[in-house]
């Protein structure tokens, strides 16, 4: 359940700043209250989610101040599951990430702009879980929470280049080429926050 809502959140599909109301997610979702509880307890932990006294739990809004340095932490974090993932990773894992590549393809095809987040979500995470690295993995969702993904300018653009760029990380690894599988996620981590950091560093500059 937290791993759903999570999506939703870095998704966009619950927005920064929204309400988040225990039984309409539990409505929504066609669930019990006390999952949602529970998930939203684990999400409040990790910053996915604020409590807010006297009003309840919302997305809580993002900080342009401290983008930079949350996009350099994830470059450093993420790129030491890469490294690790792709030690270790086994064909069949290669495959799958390629049938989940299939699949976001298809949602960009279709411009369907919450699923392609929700995808790459899957794509990145699947990968990082490779690592079994749970601490590192735990910094990474609470950086993410924080991230200012949806500051893009142009999404269409942007997921063309994500559809791209995943692609590439896929081939090398299909490859066999362990470094150049490192180096195409890290530019793939770079060239969002180019994208991203045109629409948040004049905001924190305000």
């Amino acid at each position: 359940m937290a791993e759903r809502l999570r999506e939703r959140i870095i998704s966009g599909e619950y927005g920064r700043g929204d309400k988040l109301k225990q039984a309409d997610i539990a409505a929504e979702l066609g669930v019990s209250i006390t999952p949602v509880r529970e998930a939203l307890k684990v999400l409040e932990m990790e910053g996915f989610v604020a409590s807010v006294p006297h009003k309840g739990l919302s997305v809580p809004d993002i900080d342009p101040e401290n983008a930079r340095e949350i996009f350099e932490l994830r470059v450093l974090l993420e790129r030491d599951l890469v490294e690790r993932a792709v030690a270790r990773i086994t064909k069949a894992q290669i495959e799958e990430l390629r049938e989940m590549h299939r699949q976001l393809s298809k949602l960009v095809k279709e411009r369907e702009v919450y699923p392609v987040r929700v995808a790459n979500v899957r794509f990145h995470f699947y990968l990082y879980e490779i690592a079994d690295r749970p601490q590192t993995l735990q910094f990474v969702r609470v950086l993410w929470a924080k991230y200012p993904f949806n500051f893009h300018d142009d999404q269409a653009v942007r997921f063309k280049h994500l559809q791209q760029e995943h692609g590439e990380i896929i081939r090398k690894l299909e490859a066999g080429d362990k470094k150049a599988a490192v180096a195409a996620m890290i530019d793939h981590i770079e060239t969002g926050w180019v994208r991203v950091s045109k629409n948040v560093l004049p905001v924190a500059r305000k």
